[in-house]
Order: C-alpha cells, then sequence, then structure tokens
C-alpha cells in the first residue's frame, strides 16, 4: 500500500460500525463522554449566562473583591483604564468591559499598548508611558495580560494605583501582589472578561437579565482564535456565541460579513477569515483601530476601518509568505533540520514571527521558534505539537527576560547573544522528552464504516457535534475498498482535487484539498479514504460530500 501523505492513521475504533446508533456512542466514548451527565452537557450545553465562576475555579471572595472595588470607583468617579493586548483574545476582552463599564456610568477607557513601542503586557515603563499616564488613573484592569507582571503591580503601588489582572495565561512560581486576581486556564481572557462584566452589571440597577448575553458575539471570536478547546465551558460559551455573532449588531463586524459574502458564520469563519482581520492590526500596526473597529457605531468610521483591517491583512498574508520562505530555506539549509526543536532567528517581522512558527511546527511537525533579531535583544514567538509543553522549557532554559504562554504556544524576549545557547539548551530539554512517538504526526480517526451508512439522517445526526474545532473535531471516518471513479484537478492554481468516489455502487462527490500534485491517484484505482462528511449547498440544493483528510492507495 502506498500512503499520499505521511501521517500515521490512529484508527481509535477498529470495529466496523453498521448503524447509526452504535456510531454515535462510539463519538461520544472517542470524545471521553461515558456518563450521561457528560454526555446530556455535550449534546445541551448549558446557558453561558447559568455556568458559575467555581466552575472555573474562581472563588467567591476574590470575585467580590474586584466587584466592591468597582463600586468604590464609581461612586468616587475614578478614572479606570482597561489594559488589553493588541491579540484578537485581547481586543474582545478589552471590548467587552471597557464597553460593560462605559454603559454602566464607569470613568473608563481602554488601552492597548503598541506591540513594536511598548510590547507585551503591562510593565513598569507603561506608566511612564505617555498615553496611558495622560489618563492619570487610579484604577487599572489588565485583560489577557497582566499574570506575572510582578514588576508592574510594585510600581502600581508606588504611584497609589490599584491593579486588577484579569487573565488567562499561565501563572508565574511568585506569588502575585495585585489589587485582585480572576484567572483561571479553562477559558480564554474575553471569557474572563465578559464573566466579570456580567458580576459588574447589577451595580447598575436598570440592568436586564438579556443583557447578560451582551458580549457573547466578542467571547465567541476571543475563543476561537486563541484556540481554546471547544469542551465543556468553552463549547457552551461558542454554541450559544455563534448565533449572537451571525445577528451582531456591531456596525464593523455587519460590513466585513457582507464583504467576506458569508451565509453564515462558524468555527471556520471565525478562525480563518474574521480573527485573522481582527488580529492584522496588532501584528503590522495600531491593535486600537481593531478596537475602534469592533466599538463604533458609526457606519462611515466603520466602513473605512473595515477597508483599513483587509488591507492591513493582505499585507500581513505577504508579509508572513515571504518570512515562511526564508525560514524554511533555512531549516532546509541549517543543521536545524536535525534538531527536534527547531530555532531559528534572523530579520524577520516581529508581528509575524508567530504565524510563521504555526506554519513551520505544521510543515515540519516539531516544535519550533522564530526570533526576530534585534541588536541587543531579540523577540521570539513558539508553537508546539500535542504531548510537548512549550512554555515550560522555554522557562527550564533559564535564559529568558520576560514571556509567557501556554502549553502550545508562547512568547518571549532574549538577550540576542544568547540566542545560540537557547537553542542548544532547550534541544537539550527536546531530546529528553521528545519521543519518536509523539514526533510522529497521526490523523485522527473516529471509526470504520462503509458508505451505505451516510445519509441525511447521518448527517443531522453528527451536526449535533457543532462547534467543532480545537479538542473537538468533526468526526473522521474511514472506508477501505473505495473505487476512485473520477479525479479531476480544480481551483486557480491546481492544487486540488475533485473526487467521485464508490463503494458498492454507492458513489458520494468528495473534495480533496492540496492532493492535485500526487500523480499516483488515478480514476479506477482502489483505495481506502479518512474523511469528514459535509452538507454541501450549490444553487440552493443541498448534497452530501465527503471532505478527504488523507488516502491511501493500494498497488
Amino acid at each position: 500500500m502506498l500512503i499520499l501523505y505521511s501521517m500515521k492513521w490512529n484508527i481509535l475504533d477498529n470495529s466496523l460500525v453498521t448503524s447509526h446508533k452504535s456510531l454515535i456512542t462510539v463519538l461520544l466514548k472517542n470524545r471521553k463522554l461515558n456518563t450521561k451527565k457528560e454526555i446530556d452537557d455535550f449534546l445541551d450545553p448549558k446557558n453561558p449566562s447559568e455556568i458559575e465562576l467555581r466552575e472555573l475555579k474562581i472563588t467567591k471572595s476574590s470575585v467580590q473583591r474586584i466587584v466592591k472595588r468597582l463600586k468604590i470607583a464609581k461612586e468616587k468617579k475614578e478614572k479606570i483604564v482597561v489594559f488589553g493586548d493588541y491579540d484578537c483574545d485581547g481586543i474582545c476582552a478589552t471590548a467587552i468591559l471597557w464597553e460593560t463599564l462605559y454603559k454602566l456610568g464607569f470613568d473608563a477607557m481602554p488601552y492597548i499598548p503598541d506591540r513594536f513601542e511598548e510590547g507585551y503586557g503591562i510593565k513598569t515603563s507603561s506608566f511612564v508611558n505617555t498615553k496611558l499616564k495622560s489618563l492619570n488613573p487610579k484604577l487599572i484592569i489588565t485583560v489577557d495580560n497582566g499574570i506575572v507582571a510582578y514588576d508592574a503591580i510594585k510600581e502600581a503601588k508606588k504611584r497609589k494605583i490599584d491593579l486588577i489582572v484579569v487573565d488567562h495565561h499561565t501563572k508565574g512560581d511568585k506569588q502575585l501582589k495585585a489589587y485582585g486576581i480572576l484567572h483561571s486556564t479553562m477559558v480564554c481572557g474575553s471569557a474572563l472578561a465578559w464573566f466579570l462584566a456580567n458580576k459588574v452589571r447589577p451595580l447598575n440597577i436598570a440592568s436586564k437579565r438579556s443583557d447578560l448575553n451582551s458580549g457573547l458575539d466578542l467571547v465567541t471570536i476571543g475563543t476561537i482564535a486563541d484556540q481554546m478547546p471547544l469542551l465543556g465551558i468553552n463549547r457552551s460559551l461558542v454554541r450559544y456565541g455563534l448565533p449572537e455573532l451571525a445577528k451582531t449588531k456591531r456596525v464593523g463586524l455587519q460590513l466585513m460579513f457582507k464583504d467576506l459574502k458569508l451565509d453564515s458564520v462558524g468555527t471556520y469563519e471565525v478562525g480563518y477569515l474574521i480573527a485573522p482581520r481582527i488580529n492584522a492590526m496588532g501584528r503590522l500596526d495600531s491593535a486600537t483601530d481593531s478596537l475602534r473597529f469592533l466599538c463604533t457605531k458609526d457606519s462611515k468610521k466603520a466602513k473605512d476601518l473595515n477597508k483599513l483591517l483587509n488591507d492591513t491583512n493582505s499585507k500581513r498574508q505577504k508579509i508572513v509568505d515571504e518570512v515562511l520562505i526564508k525560514a524554511i530555506e533555512k531549516v532546509n539549509e541549517d543543521s536545524v533540520n536535525t534538531d527536534k526543536i527547531i530555532v531559528i532567528s534572523g530579520n524577520y517581522h516581529e508581528g509575524v514571527i508567530g504565524l510563521a512558527s504555526g506554519k513551520i511546527t505544521e510543515k515540519f511537525y516539531r516544535p519550533s521558534i522564530v526570533l526576530s533579531e534585534n541588536k541587543e535583544i531579540s523577540k521570539a514567538s513558539a508553537r508546539s505539537i500535542i504531548g510537548f509543553n512549550i512554555i515550560e522549557a522555554i522557562k527550564k532554559t533559564g535564559l529568558i527576560i520576560e514571556g509567557g504562554g501556554h502549553p502550545m504556544a508562547a512568547g518571549f524576549s532574549i538577550e540576542t547573544t544568547k540566542i545560540s545557547e537557547f537553542r542548544a539548551k532547550i534541544n537539550k530539554i527536546g531530546d529528553k522528552n521528545l519521543s519518536e512517538e509523539i514526533l510522529t504526526k497521526k490523523l485522527l480517526i473516529d471509526l470504520k464504516i462503509n458508505f451505505n451508512l451516510i445519509n441525511q439522517e447521518l448527517v443531522d445526526e453528527i451536526k449535533k457535534f457543532d462547534p467543532t474545532g480545537q479538542g473537538n473535531y468533526s468526526p473522521v471516518f474511514v472506508s477501505k475498498n473505495v473505487e476512485v471513479k473520477e479525479a479531476k484537478i480544480i481551483g486557480q492554481e491546481g492544487k486540488h482535487l475533485k473526487l467521485k468516489l464508490s463503494q458498492n455502487e454507492i458513489v458520494f462527490d468528495a473534495i480533496a484539498f492540496g492532493f492535485a500534485n500526487d500523480q499516483k491517484l488515478n480514476a479506477n484505482g482502489v483505495v481506502s479514504v479518512a474523511y469528514t462528511i459535509e452538507e454541501n449547498v450549490w444553487n440552493n440544493k443541498s448534497s452530501i460530500q465527503l471532505k478527504i483528510k488523507d488516502i491511501h492507495l493500494f498497488d
């Protein structure tokens, strides 16, 4: 048997399933949903407004302390700054909390630092920044940052400014002595901002229960953009948030949806079309423009900002392509290609090194770190693979100046002279912890079925697993002894295949993205196919289509 791609197939259930009921049972089991409560919560997740903060491992007392401080701020008419981050989640978090405070009558202003002038997160230098200093806040609330801002908290206390941290990143080793802390790694920054906003709303007796879903459209964008696993609480947020996003009243998003010609808004549209445009400003220019885009009610401003975001995203795509070409050349030419962890540095645009790292990890299936070199201090972005905690490994080197992140993604700064030492140290860690099993890219397949089981009833059953995405992948099936009736190259660049596949005289159309370069796949061949099942709508007609994930060819 010839394997078209290098992925190893990991079939979770090797039995041939012959009924819809058995199929759904296996899908639930594969997602580690065994008890009636687990299954019910998955298939019918609770409304996010009913989720209690203790489910996020946040204590009632910590929330009460923050709300009490905000109540004092309102009574004293103190200036509040919501200090966010320049990525999509941070922008959404800033918008959610600032909008809530502003509507409730607080003297609040949003603030997003400049990636290139100020860097990530609040720090001691933030307090002498002209823009922030001019606001003269008595209370600062960080969102999507701050959980390791030890020095900034000391500086805030010196200046008699109370600092509240609302963050989901990994905690540091030392105790954080902020005035208040709202922390959980179970959800993203925008979700934490939303939960806090709902606790603050009762300070205004005019607030209605219907207000509780306000901002859920942005939580959905932040959750998907930050690649949170769509299970449990995140599943509830996105399941209820997607309809809110589809009917959003934000004029900027409405214009974006129209330009993108979106008939519906799902996890794909958010992750690959909407979030990148919001993210682009912070990567190349000022993320404050993305914040304005989300919050403005002025149609003219929204139109101008929508064009700016779209143009900047196009520019970002070109820069990423250029960086990626250079980076891949370096990986192939350098001794880096023998390292278990790819570490490359060069004169790369700081705003896109995270995207470049992600694409390198995807291509080579190894953890990767891309550094944007500067004379003294270099900035780095890292992406990992399942089974290797990248932020933990980075910290263990003991060489970084500052940094933070998650097991799968991280960012940090380092002295340029220490890059070679860093590469050697982190690869020693990689050699100990990255086995060949971890470094083998696997396609996770749920189970085996035959084509006679595929019909509209099955499509409707599979839809119950939506929204799918990170942590809750679309159900993947494998069918063997499938005949290729037709194989046509399609797409402007001729990279994809349109197939007609037959098994026991049952025929389905299939689409295989990126498979056109393999000349071994010909009509009349017999194959095993791994695929997802989707409903394809064309000219108001609906049909079932298979979306190919991988193909094994028989000799």
